[in-house]
């Protein structure tokens, strides 16, 4: 099974702003719909956590550390799910995934963003 292929992350200066794009795969198009979906993260030395989740009905949760400057949505005709990062700081440097929020199938190999002057 392929996995969630996230992309769009890159070097920014801190204050910065970017979006990621996480794209499903192809073998679960047809329910993709049904999904929840969730955004993670793996700082340098770090845990892996929970950033964002967006469920099957559109409603939203953040990770206190992002609340009020990152927006998780998705299109489900276009099977991808979105995460909107505004006023970065250099605790947002991470590599970041997204999956099911149920963690079922292979872990993509995530999009990096850096944040620094």
């Amino acid at each position: 099974q392929r996995p969630f292929v996230a992309s769009g992350g890159g070097l920014v200066p801190p204050g910065g702003s970017l979006r990621l794009s996480c794209l499903a795969p192809g073998a679960i198009f047809s329910v993709f719909s049904g999904y929840s979906i969730a955004w993670y993260r793996q700082g340098p030395g770090e845990q892996r956590e929970l950033v964002a989740t967006i469920t099957n009905s559109g409603n939203t949760n953040y990770a206190d550390s992002v609340k009020g400057r990152f927006t998780i949505s998705r299109n489900n005709s276009r099977k991808m799910v979105y995460l909107q990062m505004n006023h970065l700081g250099p605790d947002d440097t991470a590599l970041y995934y997204c999956h099911r929020i149920e963690r079922l199938g292979p872990w993509g190999q995530g999009t990096q963003v850096t944040v620094s002057s």
